[in-house]
């Protein structure tokens, strides 16, 4: 396959205000989890000083981190990931998208959130608690176009506590950072 950088997700004002976030919340002796990492950026400016593991479904993502000096691992959310992790950091494909919508190509998987905006987000919140340490905390970046109290509802029902970190407003729409963690009480 030929390395196609139109693919890839280049960083924008959610990128941004996800690397913000994420530099104010991790710690010392953190060990990061960058789930959908796109071109690097934010695994880029951790990876100096935090011990970081990165992820995307989309090889030409996979081969950008790759060509900006990161190690990536392809896969599907938390699918074969081992060991726990200390911070995850997701920006999913957020965006509600109906089919006559669907651009079919790579670059959708960083953008189509199906129907709500939640399918993708959805499967993150089943699944992230296999990767994630007792004391972990998640960053996810979300959109008020994706339903907040919906997104509270999805991770609540899988033993989180969900807040908002961060938040900015962009053009027509609200971009959150939730801090999710474990519900321990």
């Amino acid at each position: 396959m030929a390395y196609d950088p139109a693919q890839v997700y280049q960083p924008e004002a959610d990128t941004f205000l996800l690397l913000a976030a994420a530099r104010a919340e991790v710690r010392s002796g953190d060990r990061v989890l960058e789930i959908g990492t796109g071109t690097g950026h934010i695994a880029m400016a951790l990876a100096q000083n935090y011990d970081i593991v990165v992820t995307d479904i989309n090889p030409h993502a996979v081969l950008c981190a790759q060509k900006n000096g990161l190690n990536v691992v392809r896969n599907d959310l938390c699918a074969g990931i081992r060991g726990t992790f200390d911070l995850v950091i997701f920006n999913p494909p957020y965006l509600p998208t109906r089919p006559e919508e669907r651009i079919d190509d790579w670059l959708e998987y960083a953008l189509d959130g199906g129907i709500t905006g939640r399918e993708v987000i959805g499967r993150f919140a089943k699944s992230v608690g296999n990767v994630l340490s007792p004391s972990g905390r998640i960053l996810l970046l979300v959109s008020s176009l994706t339903g907040i109290p919906e997104i509270r509802d999805l991770f609540e029902k899988n033993g989180f506590l969900v807040e908002i970190f961060r938040q900015e407003t962009i053009e027509d729409e609200i971009l959150y950072v939730l801090r999710i963690t474990r519900d321990n009480g």
